[in-house]
């Protein structure tokens, strides 16, 4: 083990020639690349991503217990071995000492047991008394009846936690009578309260409303109950995937999902209506009482993690760097068709730190500092004015595997836009006011992913409006143009900003790999995630431009943009015979 610890702050190239080859050949173990019929693609794959987690092939979608144990980041995830569709779903594993850099190992979870015999569902990691890791995930009995498992580590020395053993208590959590069992999954990390009992939600639906049940134990065996859930809404739907922690009230590090520490904040996200939307609100411990700031979509209320294709995330406490990382699943928009074309489906979001902002209001999110060590070739200017109704093209990059950051400001907000109260979802206006549509102030942004002549490009935008003694950011993702192909979706996405144009920058950074563009507004305030399928702007042929569609001019206060290196993605798997259900 001294070894091994001694190589975590190495390159990983070096680990896995020196490092990994003989641990893992050493217990049986050898590279898939050497599996030519399990790890080949297609030739064309110019969506593939250089620098964001995904698969070497199949059906991936939502992350499952990503944890930091003994050096080694862990993540699972919902996983089809067997073809690029939902089905037969897994947990499949992958490890990585940076979180950029992975090594895909052999699958964690397989829908073998009567308690799961449908599919190995959703759930999360807790650390329990002593560091030790264990696995709460859903069991899908039949396709209406779900229940919640438990599985332990086989080896705890083994700092890979490679093999994984379903304990012989399973299920240990079943729906009760008059409970829909059929929307009743993705149990949460658990808590230890000041009783020492654990606590942990698990999403469900009842009479069409979204909650969040509420379970207690003391052994982590036996679970009772509560009589009220934690939280519930008459707003939404079905809760997927809940998740609940505490965020510390100043804003500079995470906080471990257990804390009692009184200076914090909690934060509930249940994934409803294709996004992942979340509240804030005050969590009493001794009662398990949650009382929220501002309920889900209340009053206009609208706080999500992420305003694009973002969905199904699950964040954990990297108690090494003391911060709350978040990740999620960022589904394909082309057609089933195109998955099993190209024979894989799904990506997952970079890594993001997540933290409470200095208002309190809402949570930040930003790249995990890690991905700036994937930066190479620089282009960078300051203080250059974008004339209204100009083109700018950012050469001497990879435009199509990049990291942008851009500061904009302008001296003439006075001739800003009025905003028509009528216009409360940004959305919405950002499609009736697409990159196309001129104003006065914007808008201006970025042209992603963009061909030579423009006619594929995503623009990623800005508009300020004025409102009564204020104003107010609006920033959309427009992917209306980005492929002449006819069958993706092309969405359009918006969000308003909360900041103030008058005393700081409108930033923006967009990470930029092939057919996923995340972009983060504000220094983390509103972030957008989009999947782009361009025919014309591929690889080399994919340029990046800043531009203003607006009447005035606009200043570009500071631009940095780097090409990015493409991650190392091994994978190092026993060989098995297939198995299917």
């Amino acid at each position: 083990m001294t070894d091994l610890k001694l190589k975590v702050t190495m390159d990983l190239s070096v680990v896995l020639v020196v490092g990994f080859c003989f641990v893992l050949l050493g217990n049986g173990v050898q590279s898939d690349r050497d599996d030519k019929k399990l790890q080949s693609l297609p030739q064309d794959q110019p969506y593939r991503t250089g620098y964001h987690f995904q698969p070497p092939k199949n059906w991936m979608n939502d992350p499952n217990g990503p944890m930091y144990y003994k050096g080694v980041y862990h993540l699972f995830y919902q996983y089809n071995p067997y073809a690029a569709v939902w089905g037969a779903i897994t947990w499949a594993h992958s490890i990585s000492y940076d979180l950029v850099n992975w090594i895909h190992l052999d699958i964690a979870l397989s829908p073998d047991d009567p308690f799961d015999i449908n599919g190995c569902w959703s759930g999360s990691t807790t650390f329990l008394s002593g560091g030790k890791p264990v696995i709460l995930y859903t069991g899908g009995v039949t396709m209406n009846r779900q229940v919640q498992n438990l599985a332990e580590p086989k080896n705890l020395s083994d700092p890979m936690l490679r093999e994984w053993v379903k304990s012989s208590h399973n299920p240990i959590i079943t729906h009760v009578d008059g409970m829909d069992s059929e929307n009743f999954r993705d149990p949460t990390t658990a808590w230890q309260g000041p009783d020492g009992l654990w606590r942990v939600l698990v999403g469900n639906e009842m009479n069409s409303h979204g909650r969040a049940l509420l379970y207690r134990s003391r052994d982590f065996v036996t679970w009772t109950q509560s009589k009220e859930p934690i939280h519930s809404s008459t707003r939404t739907g079905m809760w997927e995937c809940p998740d609940f922690y505490p965020v510390s009230l100043d804003g500079k590090n995470g906080v471990d999902t257990s804390s009692l520490d009184k200076f914090t904040k909690h934060v509930l996200k249940a994934s409803f209506d294709s996004s992942d939307h979340y509240v804030l609100g005050n969590y009493t411990a001794v009662t398990d009482n949650f009382s929220v700031d501002t309920d889900f979509l209340e009053n206009g209320s609208d706080l999500r993690y992420d305003y694009g294709n973002f969905y199904a995330s699950k964040t954990f406490f990297d108690s090494a760097k003391k911060r709350r990382i978040l990740w999620a699943w960022i589904q394909e928009s082309d057609s089933t068709t195109d998955d099993i074309k190209k024979d894989w489906s799904g990506l997952q979001s970079f890594p993001r730190s997540i933290l409470l902002s200095k208002t309190g209001k809402q949570l930040i999110q930003w790249p995990v500092e890690e991905i700036e060590k994937q930066r190479t070739v620089n282009v960078s200017f300051k203080n250059k004015e974008l004339k209204g109704g100009s083109v700018l093209e950012i050469s001497g990059i990879t435009a199509s595997q990049a990291d942008v950051e851009v500061s904009f400001n302008s001296s003439n907000l006075k001739e800003a836009d009025l905003l028509d109260p009528s216009w409360v979802d940004p959305q919405l206006l950002c499609s009736q006011k697409a990159a196309s549509v001129g104003g006065n102030i914007g808008p201006f942004g970025i042209l992603a992913l963009a061909s030579k002549d423009l006619t594929e490009q995503t623009s990623i935008f800005f508009r300020v409006f004025r409102s009564n003694d204020k104003y107010v950011v609006l920033m959309c993702s427009d992917q209306s143009r980005s492929s002449l192909e006819e069958g993706p979706k092309k969405t359009i996405y918006g969000a308003f900003i909360d900041m103030d144009p008058l005393n700081e920058m409108i930033s923006l950074r967009s990470l930029i790999d092939h057919s996923i563009v995340e972009s983060f507004g504000g220094e983390g305030r509103a972030c957008i995630t989009a999947r782009v399928y361009p025919k014309l702007a591929i690889d080399n042929q994919a340029y990046l431009y800043a531009f203003n569609n607006g009447t005035f001019d606009v200043n570009i206060s500071t631009l940095n943009a780097w090409s990015m290196k493409k991650a190392q993605i091994v994978s190092f798997t026993k060989r098995r015979k297939p198995h299917l259900n």
